[in-house]
């Protein structure tokens, strides 16, 4: 990990999904150093909530945008 390491919130999905994989592979070879290996599950943590936060905040949006549709379609029955 960089010094000037990036908050997770400032990174996009994708951004954050890709340092995170590159996290979960390091963890998964067993050569880390304990220490090193705390750090860099803290940040997986940090990154797996912001990823999640995303995701939910996509979700919204989606769900939003299909009640809208839906509500165009009731209108446009209404009025024929």
């Amino acid at each position: 990990m960089s010094d000037e390491t990036v908050a997770p919130a400032d990174m996009t999905f994708g951004e954050a999904l890709a340092e995170l994989e590159q996290i979960v592979r390091a963890l998964e070879t067993g050569q880390l150093e304990l220490e090193d290996s705390l750090a860099r599950y803290e940040r997986g943590v940090a990154l797996l909530t912001a990823c999640q936060k995303k995701l939910s905040e996509a979700k919204q949006k989606v769900t939003a945008l299909i009640g809208e549709l839906e509500g165009a379609d009731m209108e446009e029955a209404d009025g024929s």
